[in-house]
């Protein structure tokens, strides 16, 4: 994800819209949450995770090592098959921290390089958490002296954000398995694409135990002409039987939301690019090109670039940033949709949360975004959800400087969200 000159407001800040499209699928394809016992999900309740969120801070202040994570964003993860978990940043900064007092009169804890200077920035990363839920190890590409991004930056310009990874088979029953990570290929961009020219959906093989770097696949190469119609894959990814359900939107520059977009891939061949089918509105077929949006942008609905979805019971649940008032919400609020499939009808929005934001002398600049949740950390019934926090202050201020000079910028927080049967009224639900 974008550091915070990087950020479209409009991406992060968005909703999804419950278009009305066919329930029909094809015979046998009927996901199972479209069972009889599937009913509305939504937020009833929610706690700050001290946990999660003071682990991050820990291993980010830590400088046994000074070219390992101290901050990022598009936080997501997966858990291996021996317990570990693997966390997988965008953009993120490798650098030292340094404690109060600071020569310039900052009050917070600060990012500089080791030798001084400006800290690094690289558009990837990926850090190992042990069993017991320590982290331990910052995993880059690159050279010990020079490390760069995990999964490397294109030939010729550009770069891969990772987003959903799944543990699959290396193919359809095969009892070997492999880690399946899902990038977005961006390239330089002018005028309204200051954050990239959405290129391309990627997908990167990963070996077990050792997390070896295997290879990239396009698989979802320019679905359109115009840069803002087309779609990445990989917000989400849910499995569900012998499905994998892969969920993008688009990125149109000029709008405060983007539409939804929903893709299915047999398990095991999430990196093979004939495999993948693509909802059009009545069918699931080939050409993405053809794809049509499950939820469509418009008024205070629509998807950001980043939203997550989970099975809840039987049912589908989304959540995202909320638009409403104005778009005002958007990076305050993150609300939820619901479904008993992937390809809709979703409804809602239903309820809102209002997550803690860190202190700040501009509070007002502090922003919100990129709501996930983290399935493999349930428990008692209640989600793990991260969020990730940026400074969109006003134009001409270096937003990589305030970034720098106040660590508590720039790392994921976590909650326990409780959900419960969506009654139909809205509310903050917190506690």
């Amino acid at each position: 994800m974008p550091t915070a000159p990087m950020i479209r407001t409009a991406a992060v800040a968005a909703l999804l819209l419950a278009s009305v499209v066919p329930a029909w699928v094809l015979p046998g394809a009927t996901p199972s949450g479209r069972a009889a016992d599937c009913r509305g999900r939504r937020i009833v309740s929610w706690s700050a995770d001290s946990r999660h969120t003071a682990e991050f801070a820990r291993y980010g202040d830590d400088n046994t090592r000074v070219d390992d994570w101290t901050g990022g964003d598009g936080t997501h993860s997966v858990r291996l098959p021996d317990g570990r978990t693997l966390w997988l940043f965008s953009d993120t900064f490798l650098d030292r921290i340094q404690a109060p007092p600071d020569p310039r009169g900052e009050q917070h804890r600060w990012r500089t390089a080791a030798g001084g200077g400006v800290p690094l920035l690289r558009h990837n990363s990926a850090v190992l958490m042990s069993r017991s839920g320590r982290l331990e190890r910052t995993l880059t590409g690159g050279t010990a002296t020079a490390p760069g991004p995990y999964f490397p930056d294109p030939p010729g310009g550009g770069w891969r954000w990772p987003v959903r990874a799944s543990v699959e088979p290396r193919g359809p029953g095969a009892p070997e398995k492999v880690v399946r990570v899902l990038l977005w290929r961006r390239a330089p961009g002018t005028g309204p694409w200051i954050f990239g020219l959405p290129l391309g959906t990627e997908v990167a093989t990963l070996s077990l135990p050792g997390l070896r770097l295997e290879g990239l696949t396009e698989t979802v190469g320019r679905t359109a002409a115009d840069p803002g119609r087309r779609v990445l894959y990989g917000a989400a990814a849910v499995r569900d039987g012998g499905w994998t359900y892969v969920f993008g939107g688009d990125d149109p520059p000029s709008s405060p939301a983007s539409s939804a977009y929903v893709a299915r891939v047999p398990v095991g061949r999430l990196a093979g690019r004939g495999s993948w089918r693509f909802w059009d509105g009545a069918h699931w077929q080939r050409r993405a090109g053809r794809a049509a949006p499950v939820l469509r942008a418009g008024g205070r609905r629509g998807v950001g670039s980043a939203f997550t979805v989970v099975r809840d019971g039987a049912a589908w649940l989304l959540f995202t940033m909320d638009t409403g008032g104005g778009g005002a919400a958007g990076l305050r609020t993150i609300t939820t949709y619901w479904s008993c499939s992937p390809h809709g009808p979703w409804r809602g929005p239903n309820g809102s949360l209002t997550p803690p934001r860190p202190q700040a002398a501009d509070p007002q600049h502090v922003a919100v975004y990129n709501p996930q949740i983290h399935p493999e950390f349930t428990t008692n019934g209640e989600f793990l959800l991260s969020y990730d926090i940026n400074w969109l202050g006003p134009p001409g201020v270096p937003a990589d400087a305030r970034l720098n000079s106040d660590v508590e910028l720039y790392r994921p927080r976590f909650l326990r969200v409780r959900t419960g049967a969506d009654g139909g009224a809205g509310g903050d639900g917190g506690r």
